[in-house]
């Protein structure tokens, strides 16, 4: 069996992408560190890294490799600060992943007043729609919105979000008020993720539900966008109620068709298995449910 401390090295190397700043990390000679993961592969019997004098890859075989061992490696490094380290305030870097639909100053106001209620905690924020890898980028949490995929991750359920067909008075003005679902097929609509200028609206009142192709003149991958465009009055837009609500409230914009909206979208918190859970994951969980957010309601 390979040795468990070579397995460490290998991973950290992998992790850095850099001998030398593995090396660093780990406190050893970049000799050491190099010789360590090459005894590794001998141990193996393959390739687990490509090493060139300006890159260093992992071949298909150390990729498959270092998916299997880095999580049962934080297992373990977890295990013993749970011994160690109990009686520690939560420390560390947090490296958290949310949506751009996040990237607004209530959810970096929570971010903020965390960080001042945990001066030992640091941050490290990754604000993407992209898919990112939990274990390959060592990320401790991150924030989905939608249903999810089979995953080996923790789904820990923080509330859900509907969104509502709105428009302008003076789109409305100009054009004829929907009365029924299919009435949006003639309408000028801001889309989301839009293919060809098409997009799939989902919506349901009680147990109706109905899917349905729209069309109009322009699409983004983020609300911010959609709201605006639909605030500017180019189309009817299906808004997420926090990008909505105060504004049909105010007039600004107008609720279409107000027993329809979309089915609930769960939002979850999401973090890799663990049996040891870090203390800084540990209150930032905490936070999350306990904070009285404006991007999704009571589960």
């Amino acid at each position: 069996m390979a040795d468990l401390n070579d397995i460490a090295i290998f991973v950290k190397v992998a992790q850095f992408e850099s001998f030398s700043r593995a090396a660093l990390a780990l406190g050893m000679p970049v000799s050491t560190v190099s010789r360590r993961v090459s005894e590794l592969e001998q141990e193996l019997g393959v390739t687990l890294l490509q090493r060139t004098t300006r890159r260093l890859a992992l071949t298909t075989q150390g990729q498959a490799y270092f998916h299997e061992c880095a999580e049962p490696l934080n297992i373990l490094s977890d295990a013993e600060r749970v011994l160690t380290d109990s009686q520690k305030k939560p420390e560390g870097t947090l490296k958290i992943t949310v949506p751009v639909v996040l990237r607004e100053h209530a959810f970096l106001d929570f971010i903020s007043s965390f960080m001042h209620a945990y001066a030992r905690i640091k941050v490290d924020l990754f604000i993407s729609n992209e898919f990112i890898d939990f274990v390959a980028q060592n990320i401790d949490v991150g924030i989905r919105f939608g249903d999810l995929e089979d995953s080996t991750l923790v789904a820990k359920k923080l509330g859900i979000t509907v969104r509502y067909l709105v428009a302008t008075p003076g789109y409305l003005n100009e054009h004829p008020i929907p009365t029924k679902p299919e009435d949006l097929k003639i309408h000028q609509c801001v889309l989301m993720n839009a293919k060809n200028g098409e997009a799939q609206w989902d919506l349901e009142s009680g147990s109706k539900k109905i899917s349905l192709h729209v069309s109009g003149p322009v699409s983004s991958r983020d609300f911010n966008s959609v709201s605006h465009f639909t605030h500017r009055g180019h189309g009817i837009g299906l808004l997420p109620h926090n990008y909505c609500d105060e504004l049909i409230a105010s007039g600004e914009l107008v609720r279409i068709l107000p027993e329809w909206a979309s089915p609930k979208i769960p939002v979850h918190a999401l973090y890799p298995t663990r049996k040891f859970i870090p203390a800084k994951l540990r209150v930032f969980l905490d936070a999350l449910q306990e904070w009285d957010s404006p991007f999704w309601l009571p589960k």
